[in-house]
């Protein structure tokens, strides 16, 4: 009985130091990539002009790392390039880098940026989500709520979106 209880133990024991493992080895690779990218990039485009996808690519790394005013560098490099194709990239470039500016606490150069994407891209259901979570930062609750309602409508099953609406309309019922 003694044995069977130890197996049992030691078997639990190594499935969980195992799967631990994977996942530490996993995220190391991971930072491993995104580290190795950041230095590639930011060699690459200070000695010479980076494409649309770099100094996309670097400016969300940037984000990532919440270095918000080099990111917002770069994708302003980003848009007055030549290169871009279509409303959508405009559209992407346009939500991060209100993003870019949400992160640092300039709400209202956030929200003209998440307008101008969803000016190119009307169903951008991200851009609408980030615009939402602006007018809230500004106390703007009505707005906040018009918004994730909009963003309901072309993606009936958005997480986001339904719990700021609900959190919202409760809000409202509160101070009406």
């Amino acid at each position: 009985m003694d044995t069977k209880l130890l197996v049992i133990y030691i078997s639990v024991l190594l499935t969980i130091l195992g799967s631990t493992s994977w996942f530490i080895v996993r995220q190391i690779l991971k930072t491993r990539k995104i580290e190795m990218s950041l230095e590639r990039l930011e060699n690459k485009l200070t000695t010479e002009k980076g494409t649309v996808e770099e100094y996309y690519e670097l400016g969300s790394i940037y984000v990532d790392k919440k270095l918000y005013s080099q990111a917002i560098v770069l994708f302003q490099k980003a848009l007055k390039s030549k290169e871009l194709e279509g409303e959508e990239d405009l559209a992407v470039l346009y939500n991060a880098l209100g993003f870019a500016h949400f992160g640092q606490e300039q709400y209202d150069i956030a929200i003209r940026q998440y307008k101008e994407a969803l000016k190119l891209q009307p169903q951008y259901v991200t851009s609408l989500n980030n615009l939402g979570h602006a007018y809230e930062r500004k106390k703007l609750t009505a707005q906040a709520l018009e918004i994730y309602e909009q963003a309901l409508t072309y993606d009936p099953e958005n997480a986001t979106a339904k719990g700021r609406v609900e959190s919202l309309r409760k809000r409202l019922v509160i101070y009406n």
